[in-house]
């Protein structure tokens, strides 16, 4: 055994050992969610944090992350919660996202279509006309430009923060003429 404090003990009724067993053989089971349940398994069988760790190939902090949080959940009954959600993420602090990945997908669709096929006079979209566009269709109620523009580029896309540009590219007899460093 390796030296440190004693870990806390992970003591598992029929039940738990049954659930742990079929959740680590399931092949559809997030691989996170296995991974924690080996963990208890392997706690269960007097193995410390430092041992888990080296044959999970994880580090001692995990373990005993996932060990303790266990331990403190045993006492509530698995018909109120199952092996699975006691392995689940906590939920994360901070607000809940406001846009649904619906929204974005839409908001983002409307920027890949043509600007002038939807009455719009550039061609290219800003995020000032993106924004018009997900509120006249009802896509969201209100959103800023800031947002869209964090969308788009999370999605690959970018449309030109200048709409004087998109208006210069309309304009010109050929369009702009760009150069390598140019964003298309």
């Amino acid at each position: 055994m390796a030296r440190g404090p004693n870990p806390k003990e992970v003591v598992l009724s029929d039940a738990e050992v049954k659930d742990l067993t079929r959740l680590v053989g399931r092949h559809n089971a997030p691989q996170q969610i296995v991974l924690r349940a080996r963990i208890i398994q392997a706690a269960e069988t007097g193995m410390n944090n430092e041992q888990i760790g080296r044959e999970l190939g994880l580090c001692a902090d995990t373990v005993r992350l996932w060990r303790n949080r266990w331990v403190a959940l045993q006492s509530v009954p698995l018909e109120e919660m199952s092996v699975e959600a006691r392995l689940s993420d906590a939920p994360r602090s901070g607000t809940p996202g406001k846009f649904r990945a619906e929204q974005i997908a839409q908001i983002i669709a409307i920027a890949c279509e043509d600007p002038q096929a939807n009455g719009y006079p550039v061609s290219h979209w800003t995020p000032k006309e993106v924004v018009v566009e997900a509120i006249k269709r009802g896509v969201v109620t209100s959103i800023s430009k800031r947002q869209v523009g964090r969308f788009l580029k999370r999605g690959g896309l970018e449309a030109t923060p200048d709409p004087l540009l998109a208006q210069l590219d309309r304009n010109r007899p050929g369009g702009v003429q760009r150069t390598g460093s140019d964003r298309v």
